[in-house]
């Protein structure tokens, strides 16, 4: 039957019959997908993809044990993450489109239903300076509730009654910058921009494009009526690399997209595969990047002395041309800074030779070996070989970190040659900020740590 506005409106059942249920699911994702494609300019197709499996996901809630947050951020105003918000309101079940509700609010509204949250201009609540509960109590719903059967406790009524209000819920995020840690570790993080002038999309007007929208949502009820509870019980397999926390929050989308069938399940893994890199580029520490640029520096050395190591790293070399160590703070890296930053994972320089030299200051690869391993498990998954344990590989039945002996044998040393089949590019992820303040306050503010007439030359700041 048609609703008025050029188009037919379709019961989901019924379309399910005429086209198959086999090939239902696609047919529908790619129909929500060109919707939303009309209106909202994102960054790439993968994007797109998310956005679409969260809006299907938030029909299955009550099925999943894990909601993934959406987070649509941008560095400027004026990139299209309101109108993302304003699709998905259309698109999802109970929702709630907000840019300021209570904490008391949402508790109420979710104690009453389930709801889908549209949280807009969420960096005007955690960019405010100072403590601010209701900035706690929003921090907290948002981390909780991605789990189900979570509740946070509050003191209600005029006796202070305690009730645990549940804060489950599908949860979407927009705002400028970034948010808390804690809330981009549970979330897929889409990066939004202003259109470029070739970039198009249509002009969105509620009144006009609501009933399409509609439409689409109660088709995805109706699927997921059908498919929901088998996808809340699937265990899908994920992308080579993917786990941890990524994979726990992206096992719904990839559940939802093996339901519809099709060009799904691989548009889906691919995706995630490029999302999650999106993520590893933020979330990598100074101290990540300067143990994935110390691999590339070492080499085949067995040992490199500390003025070497330095040189290789401001001049850049085969480095990526954002390596921050020649402008660091406003100066190149020094000696002990350096120092400072490997302290912090048991590293420590010691006299060492390099091939036959004079001993001097310097490192040893079988000390940097254990961080390797433990910090940049993209480089050494498939380099770390224990032929007598295969079952320990990541990811296994009963998968553990394998141990790693203090001094590595030369066999298992990752300059060893070995065949095109065993060797893995990996993403080495880049850090995208390096502040310009200066460091820790205990270190001198001319010298920032390198030692100077002005502290002693001890590289702390004088007590007066």
């Amino acid at each position: 039957m048609s609703d008025g506005n050029g188009f037919e409106r379709h019961n989901a059942d019924d379309l399910a019959q005429e086209f198959g249920f086999a090939t239902y699911g696609a047919s529908l994702l790619d129909d929500v997908r060109g919707f939303v494609r009309r209106f909202c300019a994102f960054p790439d197709d993968h994007a797109l993809t998310a956005a679409t499996l969260w809006a299907a996901h938030a029909h299955m809630i009550e099925w999943f044990h894990i909601t993934p947050r959406l987070a649509l951020l941008s560095p400027e105003p004026a990139s299209g993450k309101s109108r993302v918000l304003e699709i998905l309101e259309l698109l999802t079940p109970e929702s709630m489109l907000t840019l300021n509700a209570s904490p008391a609010a949402i508790f109420r509204s979710l104690e009453n239903r389930q709801i889908t949250l549209l949280f807009d201009e969420i960096d005007a609540i955690f960019n405010k300076r100072g403590k601010d509960d209701t900035h706690e109590d929003l921090r907290a719903l948002f981390n909780a509730g991605y789990k189900r059967g979570a509740t946070i406790p509050r003191c209600v009524g005029p006796h202070h009654e305690v009730t645990s209000f549940p804060v489950f819920c599908a949860v979407a995020l927009a705002g400028l910058g970034d948010l808390p840690d804690t809330i981009m570790s549970r979330s897929i993080i889409i990066r939004m921009r202003r259109r470029a002038p070739g970039e198009k999309v249509e002009e969105f007007r509620t009144r006009r494009n609501q009933p399409r929208g509609h439409d689409l949502r109660d088709r995805l009820a109706s699927w997921a009526e059908q498919v929901g509870a088998a996808c809340g019980d699937a265990w899908p397999t994920l992308p080579p690399g993917i786990v941890d926390r990524p994979a726990e929050i992206w096992e719904p989308l990839i559940a939802v997209a093996d339901a519809a069938g099709g060009h799904w399940p691989a548009t889906a893994r691919d995706a995630c595969i490029s999302l999650c890199r999106v993520a590893d580029d933020r979330t990598v520490s100074l101290g990540i990047r300067l143990l994935s640029d110390l691999r590339i520096i070492f080499g085949d050395a067995d040992a490199l002395y500390t003025e070497t190591i330095l040189r290789k790293l401001t001049e850049g070399g085969n480095l990526d041309p954002d390596a921050p160590w020649a402008d660091l703070y406003g100066k190149p890296l020094g000696e002990r800074r350096l120092a400072s930053m490997l302290k912090k994972y048991a590293i420590k320089a010691e006299e060492v030779r390099e091939r036959g030299g004079r001993p001097l200051q310097g490192y040893r690869r079988e000390h940097l070996w254990d961080a390797w391993v433990r910090y940049l498990p993209s480089l050494d998954t498939a380099q770390v070989e224990h032929p007598e344990h295969p079952e320990q590989t990541n990811g296994g039945a009963g998968s553990s970190v394998p141990d790693v002996p203090a001094v590595p044998e030369r066999e298992k040393r990752p300059e060893q040659k070995k065949p095109a089949t065993a060797r893995v590019v990996p993403h080495v992820p880049h850090v995208p900020h390096v502040p310009a303040a200066r460091g820790s306050e205990r270190q001198c503010p001319r010298c920032d740590g390198e030692g100077c007439a002005h502290c002693r030359n001890a590289g702390r700041r004088p007590s007066h």
